[in-house]
């Protein structure tokens, strides 16, 4: 085999929201560079099908569940071996301007992309689920740092989740030698963008606004990813990485 540092030959990675977008290329791709896989979303019809796609060389798992629920939460972790790499990925896409949110409207956003993130981790933690230098990336978002219109709630949900993420790295680090760090990544072309009400006009101006004049592939944001997992970043933890074609670097 030919040197790679960023191999993750033998490592136990469990990926959430694997079923569709960045979950399911994080997925396959960690499964090509020879991890074990383990994947949990709650569409169990597209989860088979990223498990169907995986590198059948690996020792891979699939558990179907919505992580909302503190049963299917549980039960996910009760059936976990240690694992050496956790991906915080699932998330849900809202969009709504800051004169029209309800309560409702945060709940259901921060269940999702910031209540869950947080209690899987928790759990994890408590269960000694997570291998002595392992590594734990929570998918934060550009709009974390707010840039654009009517993401507030969203925007909010994933700052909270990278604030989160400095505070592992200060509480659990130290004690356990487990590294965290949020990647913030920006448009990136899913089905979430896709169920989002924009005419494919608008798709294309907002898409000028991208030094690179495009939005993200899920490969583009699986390989970022997979350096966090991977022993080539043994000496990073605390930080947040922004894969955005460049856009929140705009003069």
């Amino acid at each position: 085999m030919s040197y790679n540092p960023y191999s993750l030959n033998g490592k136990t990675i469990l990926i959430t929201g694997a079923s569709s977008g960045i979950g399911r290329a994080t997925a396959i791709e960690c499964s090509k560079l020879g991890a074990n896989v383990i994947i949990t979303g709650r569409n169990a019809e597209r989860l088979q099908s990223t498990f169907d796609a995986l590198n059948p060389n690996g020792n891979h798992m699939q558990v179907v569940g919505d992580l909302t629920k503190q049963e299917d939460l549980e039960l996910l972790v009760s059936s976990l071996p240690v694992i050496d790499g956790l991906v915080n990925n699932a998330g849900i896409s809202f969009t709504k301007p800051i004169g029209f949110i309800k309560k409702e409207d945060l709940l259901h956003v921060y269940e999702t992309n910031l209540f869950s993130p947080i209690l899987l981790t928790n759990n994890l933690l408590k269960k000694k689920k997570i291998a002595k230098n392992g590594s734990v990336v929570f998918v934060s978002s550009a709009a974390s740092f707010g840039c654009s219109n009517a993401n507030s709630i969203y925007g909010g949900a994933k700052a909270s989740l990278a604030s989160f993420m400095h505070y592992c790295n200060k509480e659990i680090t130290p004690v356990k030698q487990i590294r965290f760090n949020a990647i913030h990544p920006g448009m990136v072309q899913t089905e979430l963008v896709e169920n989002l009400t924009f005419t494919a006009e608008e798709i294309e101006k907002d898409m000028q606004r991208y030094p690179m004049k495009r939005y993200g592939t899920p490969q583009d944001i699986a390989y970022s990813i997979i350096y966090l997992l991977s022993d080539a970043a043994s000496w990073i933890t605390g930080s947040s990485l922004i894969i955005d074609g460049g856009v929140l670097n705009r003069a």
